[in-house]
């Protein structure tokens, strides 16, 4: 069966430090799945605070996750201290793509990478919108 092959960009914009919680662990002993998608979300979100944005305003438009890829790559453990890169690039008329890396600060073995595709949206209009300039201009080509 064929894999999921993930290729990340060659540089990060911006990585954080997330501690496995004990509601993150799965039966297994280890790093749930799920919780990936969470991990990466609270990264997401102290991306955009970085810069002044939320999820539901950057210069105006809220954004909302179309898809998302995850590579497991090996095992998480309650109190792992994670660093979480954050990259934005691929953009298109509506949105762009978010990647990520997971990885044990203290070990530096790679836990995870994941991309997740976003749209801008006008929820009011309940539908998609352009990708804000000063947005795209701030990491296109970086």
């Amino acid at each position: 069966m064929a894999r999921t092959k993930l290729n990340l960009p060659p540089r990060f914009h911006f990585s954080t430090v997330i501690a496995v919680r004990i509601d993150d662990i799965n039966y297994g002993g280890h790093l749930g799945n799920d919780a990936v998608l969470s991990l990466i979300h609270e990264a997401r979100v102290r991306f955009l605070k970085k810069h002044g944005y939320s999820e539901l305003n950057i210069d105006g438009a809220a954004i909302i996750m179309v898809d998302a890829v995850i590579q497991y790559r090996s095992e998480g453990f309650h109190g792992d201290q994670l660093l979480a890169e954050v990259a934005v690039t691929d953009f298109q008329n509506t949105g762009c793509d978010f990647y990520y890396r997971l990885t044990n600060n203290e070990t530096g073995k790679e836990i995870a990478r994941a991309k997740t595709g976003i749209a801008f949206f006008d929820y009011e209009k309940k539908k998609t919108i352009s990708v804000p300039q000063q947005f795209k201009s701030k990491f296109q080509g970086i």
